[in-house]
C-alpha cells in the first residue's frame, strides 16, 4: 500500500487532548481544527483578478485547550518548534519563537475587534506533511481563530475569518499571500471544492460528489528554493504585461489580445501573459464541466495547466513534471483521469484525479516509478474535499 493512510479526526483530538494533559495537567474544554488545502487547477492567478479551484483535504492542525485564569496564552506544539507564551493584555509584537507569529497575528486580528482573549493553556498537532505546499499555515490560523470563537463563545462570519487569517500571516509572517489558502481552510465541505472569484472574494462551492474519483496528492519531497526576487519577478511580469495591454483586470484580456502583440509583449512577459490568459479560462471550464459531472473534460485542462506552468510561467521542477509523466503514461485505461503540479512549484506537489478502484495501484506506480528514477521516496496522499475549520 503506496497510499500514507490519515489519522481520523476523533483520533487526533484525543492526542491533543493527551498532549495537553500532559504538558499542563489539565483536561481540554475546546478543541479545534482546520485543514490543509490542495488545488486542483488555477496556479499563478490568484494575483491576477483570476479565479481558483482549491478543496480542503482530510489533513488537519488540531488545537486542544483550557482556561488558565492569567492574561497570557501557553503553547506548547508537537510540530517541533519551542513553546510559546503570549501576553493577551498588549497589542502583539513579532518575535521568537518564530513559528508563533502566525498565532500572534490571528490574536492581533481579533484584539482588533474588541475582544478581550482570556489566557489559556493550548496543545498543537498536525497530520500535514511539512514542505508539501499543502498549507500547513493557513490551517494553523484558521485553526487558531476557531479556538478563539469557541473559548469566547462567538463565530466569526467565515469570510471575515478568512480574511482575518490572511492579515495576519501578511502583517506577522511577512508572507504576501493570496485568498486561497485561508479560503480554502475556512469554507471547506466534504463533497465541494471551492471556486473562489479572487477580483470580487468571493468563494462558490462546487459539487464534487462521485464517490469513484479520489484525488491522489503526490509530495515529491523536494523544494527547490525560489527566491523572493523569483516571485517578485514574475508577479511584476504580469503586471507589465497588463499594462502593455491597456486593460484594468486580466479578465478583460481574451489569448486573442496577447497574441495581437506577441512581439511587443517581448520575451517572458509573453508567456507569463498567456499563462494567466489560458488559465483563467481553464479554471472556468473546469468549474463548468464538474457542474454538468463531465469529470473526462478536466484531463485535458489539468494536462493543458501542467504544460503552461512548465513552459509559460516557468515554476515546475524535473521532479514535479517527472511525477505528472508517471501518472499521464498510466493513462486513462490505468484509471488516470487527468494530472498536474499544484501550489507555488519548485517542489511541493502533484495532484492526480483518478478513479477510486485503482487509486492504490496507481499510488504503488507512481512511487516506485518516481523513487526508481530519483531515488527519493515520495508520500503519496488520497483526499477527497473535507469539512473546513470547525470546533470537534
Amino acid at each position: 500500500m503506496s497510499i500514507d493512510i490519515a489519522t481520523s479526526l476523533s483520533d487526533l483530538a484525543a492526542d491533543a487532548a493527551a498532549g495537553l494533559k500532559e504538558h499542563f495537567g489539565t483536561d481540554a474544554t475546546v478543541t479545534a481544527a482546520a485543514p490543509g488545502r490542495v488545488n486542483l487547477i488555477g496556479e499563478h492567478i490568484d494575483y491576477c483578478d483570476g479565479f481558483v479551484m482549491p478543496f480542503a483535504i482530510d489533513r488537519y492542525i488540531v488545537i486542544a485547550a483550557s482556561l488558565n485564569g492569567t492574561n497570557e496564552a501557553r503553547v506548547v506544539t508537537a510540530l517541533g518548534g519551542e513553546p510559546a507564551v503570549l501576553p493577551l493584555n498588549v497589542p502583539q509584537q513579532v518575535t521568537e519563537p518564530k513559528w508563533a507569529n502566525y498565532i500572534r497575528g490571528v490574536f492581533q486580528g481579533f484584539q482588533d475587534r474588541g475582544h478581550h482573549l482570556p489566557g489559556f493553556d493550548a496543545y498543537v498537532l498536525s497530520s500535514l506533511p511539512r514542505g508539501a505546499g499543502l498549507s500547513s499555515s493557513a490551517a494553523l490560523e484558521c485553526c487558531v481563530a476557531t479556538l478563539l470563537e469557541g473559548l469566547l463563545d462567538t463565530v466569526l462570519d467565515t469570510k471575515e475569518k478568512a480574511l482575518l487569517c490572511q492579515k495576519a500571516e501578511h502583517d506577522y509572517a511577512g508572507v504576501p499571500c493570496g485568498i486561497m489558502d485561508q479560503f480554502a481552510s475556512a469554507f471547506g465541505k466534504p463533497n465541494r471544492l471551492i471556486l473562489i472569484d479572487c477580483m470580487t472574494g468571493e468563494p462558490e462551492l462546487v459539487p464534487f460528489e462521485n464517490p469513484d474519483l479520489t484525488v491522489l496528492i503526490a509530495n515529491t519531497m523536494v523544494h527547490h528554493e525560489l527566491s523572493d526576487g523569483g516571485y517578485a519577478a514574475r508577479r511584476k511580469n504580469t503586471e507589465d504585461g497588463l499594462a502593455a495591454l491597456g486593460k484594468k483586470s486580466w479578465r478583460d484580456v481574451n489569448p486573442g489580445d496577447v497574441e495581437a502583440i506577441w512581439d511587443q509583449l517581448g520575451d517572458p512577459v509573453n508567456r507569463r501573459s498567456r499563462h494567466v490568459v489560458g488559465e483563467i479560462a481553464r479554471t472556468v471550464a473546469a468549474a463548468e464541466a464538474l457542474s454538468k459531472n463531465d469529470y473526462e473534460a478536466l484531463g485535458p485542462l489539468m494536462a493543458a495547466s501542467h504544460d503552461s506552468l512548465r513552459d509559460d510561467f516557468e515554476v515546475s521542477c524535473k521532479e514535479l513534471d517527472l511525477m505528472v509523466e508517471i501518472a499521464r503514461a498510466i493513462g486513462r485505461s490505468g484509471g488516470v483521469i487527468g494530472a498536474r503540479m499544484t501550489g507555488g512549484g519548485f517542489g511541493g506537489s502533484t495532484v492526480t484525479l483518478c478513479e477510486s478502484r485503482h487509486a492504490s495501484d496507481i499510488a504503488a506506480t507512481m512511487a516506485a516509478k518516481y523513487e526508481e528514477a530519483t531515488g527519493i521516496k515520495p508520500q503519496i496522499l488520497a483526499s477527497r474535499p473535507a469539512q473546513g475549520a470547525h470546533l470537534v
